[in-house]
């Protein structure tokens, strides 16, 4: 190395040096490392990501682990595939996570740990033949440094209590998984007990709090955007109507309304999953609390001549929120709405008029207890980035399918 740091006194003539040799070796010998950290140091941010995708995968294991820090080997319950695919897409954007498997029942989930030792366990409580608050325990003495968030709907006193007294770190309410599982990570990870905001004040020992996220003893998890308004950008029809279904579902599970205004096509296919995931769907039509409507009709009441027209789209979502709300029985609930309007304008070549929707659907987002999911579809062609880029600005949460977006 002596030699190498004579020859080429600055990291870029060093980084220069090692993309010639293609680091043919690197993982396999400590030299080649640091040259490819010289390599990474001395190429702009917009091209790092290039070069890791250019290394073989357990080449790119090496590097990463000297650079961040040792991987997260994770290990995902839940006996409902599609929240799996969920924690699948959410968990990518972190580099850290590494899964490394997962089980769709008590029993499997306490030999899984057995083999694989993880360090972060994602954990539904209702699982069949052993409940997870039993696997945790178990999984505990497995591996005591492990740690362990709950996703679930139980808003029991008493499971809450009893979840965190076997040692769980995080306690997430499926139904605010969408906004609440990264913080909650975050938080966990920083040795903060995380709680969902929706149980404080609920329950024994558990202090009032307007903010969103807090540990047990009052340690508030930052939420650095405050509007809950996320987009999904995908290529696989499953991959939308995986996430629509968990969306809706989990608000009407929890008696809050859900706004559909989509695609005939997946109208029926997002109520038809509903019926798979327990939805009454008869009976909460019957109280008002499932609204459908086609996403060209409703295109149709706010675009004259090609421009939108903000009052008629705000006064139409303030008739449709109302009555939504209005169908909701309990005291703090609100009303989901997933949309693909933004989609079909952007797709109809109207990107100015997809941007201030997105817009004005954050202005909602503030003005109402709502949270809305815009659904866009890149199958038959990529975005614009500088369009991509615009768009993603409105929105708290933002996850993507297609990795060559």
């Amino acid at each position: 190395m002596d030699t190498i740091n004579e020859e080429y006194s600055d990291g870029a003539a060093l980084g220069r040096a090692c993309k010639s040799h293609q680091l043919a070796t690197i993982g396999n010998d400590f030299g080649a490392l640091v040259c490819y950290v010289a390599l990474l140091v001395s190429t702009p941010q917009w091209g790092r990501t290039a070069l890791a995708r250019d290394m073989r995968p357990q080449n790119r294991l090496a590097w990463r682990s000297i650079l961040m820090g040792p991987l997260l080997r994770t290990l995902l319950v839940d006996d409902y595939e599609p929240w799996l695919r969920f924690f699948r897409l959410a968990l990518s954007i972190d580099e850290r996570i590494q899964i490394v498997g997962e089980a769709a029942d008590g029993p499997g989930a306490v030999q899984k740990s057995l083999e694989l030792r993880p360090d972060l366990v994602i954990l539904d409580i209702g699982l069949p033949a052993m409940n997870g608050i039993e696997v945790a325990r178990r999984l505990l003495e497995i591996s005591p440094n492990a740690k362990v968030i709950f996703m679930t709907e139980h808003r029991s006193s008493e499971i809450v209590e009893e979840a965190l007294r076997v040692g769980a770190s995080g306690y997430v309410l499926k139904s605010e998984a969408s906004r609440e599982l990264l913080p909650a990570l975050r938080a966990v990870l920083e040795g903060k007990q995380f709680v969902s905001s929706g149980l404080i004040g609920r329950h024994t020992g558990m202090p009032n709090s307007s903010k969103r996220g807090i540990d047990i003893s009052g340690m508030m998890v930052e939420n650095t955007v405050p509007q809950r308004h996320e987009a999904i950008f995908y290529s696989d029809d499953r991959v939308l109507l995986d996430r629509v279904t968990l969306f809706t579902g989990s608000a009407l599970k929890s008696g809050r309304a859900a706004i559909v205004i989509a695609t005939e096509s997946h109208r029926q296919a997002v109520l038809s999953r509903l019926q798979g995931y327990g939805i009454d769907i008869p009976g909460v039509i019957e109280q008002g609390r499932y609204l459908a409507f086609d996403a060209e009709e409703a295109l149709t009441t706010f675009m004259l001549s090609g421009v939108l027209d903000p009052h008629r789209l705000l006064s139409l979502f303030r008739s449709l929120i109302t009555a939504a709300l209005g169908a909701t029985r309990e005291q703090h609930s609100g009303v989901a709405i997933f949309g693909e309007c933004v989609h079909l304008l952007w797709a109809g070549g109207n990107s100015e008029a997809a941007i201030q929707m997105e817009r004005l659907a954050t202005q909602l987002t503030r003005m109402y207890d709502v949270e809305i999911l815009c659904g866009y579809s890149l199958a038959h062609g990529k975005m614009h980035p500088e369009i991509h880029q615009l768009i993603c600005e409105q929105h708290s949460i933002v996850q993507i399918e297609n990795k060559d977006l």
